[in-house]
């Protein structure tokens, strides 16, 4: 079977996101990406041409689809809470997938804020799109006056922190790989319900 550009394309991105994930941004060469996808160096340049282009693709390309998820998620018919217990099933989920992303970001929000904007901008649903769904499931008397941009960065914050902070807390709290990975999928189940109970009036 002949490879077409567009395969070999997906197959570089995939393989990026593999060791962007296993070694972050900055230890990653553009030599192991192209072992890893089963090609030679000078054909990795000619797709990408440096690591940075290759890396803004692998980061439009994930959150284009996370986002896409949350989109349709946060703009459907279902309540609130069940609502956010999808939100946050798929953001930690993608934060497991894509653990490079959120260092990566914090880095260039320091050093090169423009860079990151001008990637947000690339991808075609919008964050403040989002805001806006989760404001209108937010017009519920049973809901406290509660900022949706407070509550929007809330789950994101609560989301980020045990998935990017793993290496401190199994330390902290001599978590084995399977016992952080149960302590996770617990908080994806219990996360919604303590976020309802603080913006339920009572």
């Amino acid at each position: 079977m002949v490879n077409t550009p567009h395969c070999t394309e997906e197959k570089i991105l995939e393989a990026a996101k593999k060791i962007f994930h296993r070694k972050g941004y900055d230890g990653t060469r553009m030599q192991e990406i192209a072992d890893e996808a089963g090609i030679n160096k000078a054909l990795l340049h000619y797709y990408f041409r440096t690591k940075e282009n290759l890396f803004n693709a692998v980061f439009q390309d994930a959150f284009k689809d996370i986002f896409s998820r949350l989109f349709l998620t946060v703009g459907s018919d279902d309540p609130l809470e069940e609502k956010l217990g999808k939100m946050i099933n798929e953001y930690i989920g993608f934060l497991q997938k894509n653990s490079f992303i959120p260092g990566f970001i914090l880095s260039e929000i320091n050093q090169n804020p423009d860079k990151i904007i001008d990637v947000f901008h690339s991808v075609p649903v919008q964050p403040l799109f989002l805001y806006e769904k989760l404001r209108d499931s937010m017009r519920d008397a049973r809901i406290e006056n509660v900022d949706p941009r407070d509550l929007f960065i809330n789950v994101l914050s609560m989301c980020i922190f045990p998935v990017v902070a793993k290496p401190l807390l199994k330390v902290i709290f001599n978590f084995s790989e399977k016992e952080y990975d149960e302590f996770i999928e617990k908080r994806k189940k219990e996360l919604p319900e303590f976020i309802m109970n603080a913006i339920t009036k009572k």
